[in-house]
């Protein structure tokens, strides 16, 4: 048995080492050196195998959802014995803004449904490289508006918005318009291991730039895809939440794991707006790395993790008070 992974005072699961380890001895080809679209069909095919067997759920039903340019597809959620109106969480998912669907999260949307005893919508957006920035954060946008306009057909009595890596990024971003613009008021934000900083600086980025999943070739690959050729605005916070206006937020969970290179940005966020004034609770899993929710059919740590994350926002959500949206109603 190979000894313990230690790094920064924290030892990685033995189940994800194992399963680090496994594709390192495949020599799979980086992302980096794939065309887009076999991104997708690879990335595809991992999570259905990462997931493991589906959890049961009430039911589950495909929607179109309006986006900024056209329909998006969307994936709604309910739990079991669920006949009034509750909390919804709209999920985008994460991939870099390059990849993903409501197919490579199926699995984690599942379980935040189930455990958290919420609806979930989970949305697709569209994608880097074809459609860069912003089109990703105009499509976030309108889908929340779209939600908001629907809360009554879709049983939404208190509506937050979340996702992972990239879908946090997004989510974060839209919590902060949110704010802005004097739409309904979001119950909450549940920001996964979020991508939220232009200062790739973070101990956190070095410590685990190679070797535990997400890389930092990676992630220098999926800021070129989404810049779409622009130069930087480190100033803009619709790229880089943490430079926004942090203060009258809805409350927010952030989700960080101990070998990820976004561990540092994402505790760097959950402080900022601290000191802003947003109510913040924040959890590390010192022993997981980035995508873990993704992983729960093949880590038994991070299943734990995702089931202590859907019952704390399912909690979160009872316990935060939050408008009923009013609005005219399209077809859900």
């Amino acid at each position: 048995m190979s000894e313990p992974i230690m790094v920064d005072g924290l030892v990685l699961d033995p189940e994800l080492q194992f399963v680090l380890a496994l594709r390192d001895q495949q020599g799979l080809p980086p992302i980096t050196a794939l065309p887009p679209e076999e991104i997708r069909l690879v990335t595809r095919q991992e999570a259905a195998i990462a997931a493991g067997d589906p959890e049961p759920v009430g039911s589950v039903e495909d929607l179109v959802v309006s986006g900024a340019a056209g329909s998006l597809v969307g994936r709604l959620y309910v739990p079991f014995g669920v006949a009034e109106p509750g909390p919804l969480l709209l999920f985008f998912h994460g991939g870099g803004f390059v990849f993903g669907d409501v197919e490579t999260h199926d699995g984690a949307c599942r379980l935040l449904c189930a455990a958290g005893g919420i609806r979930v919508l989970s949305v697709e957006y569209r994608l880097a490289p074809e459609h860069p920035y912003p089109a990703a954060i105009e499509d976030a946008q309108a889908a929340l508006g779209w939600v908001f306009a629907n809360a009554s057909v879709l049983g939404a009595s208190g509506i937050a918005v979340g996702g992972d890596s990239a879908g946090a990024s997004l989510s974060a971003v839209v919590s902060q318009l949110a704010a802005r613009d004097g739409v309904p008021a979001l119950a909450l934000q549940v920001l996964l291991y979020p991508a939220i900083d232009p200062d790739q600086g973070y101990p956190s980025v070095e410590l685990f730039r190679d070797g535990f999943f997400l890389t930092k070739a990676d992630m220098d690959f999926f800021e070129e895809m989404y810049a779409g050729g622009k130069d930087r605005d480190p100033a803009d916070p619709l790229r880089y939440p943490l430079v926004g206006n942090l203060s009258g937020l809805a409350p927010a969970l952030v989700v960080t794991a101990g070998f990820d290179p976004l561990r540092d940005e994402g505790e760097a966020y959950a402080a900022a707006m601290e000191a802003a004034g947003t109510p913040v609770t924040l959890r590390r899993y010192d022993s997981l790395i980035h995508g873990f929710i993704n992983m729960i059919g093949l880590s038994s740590a991070s299943r734990a993790a995702l089931l202590e994350i859907a019952e704390q926002v399912g909690s979160m959500l009872a316990d935060t008070p939050a408008e009923e949206p009013v609005g005219a109603t399209d077809q859900a």
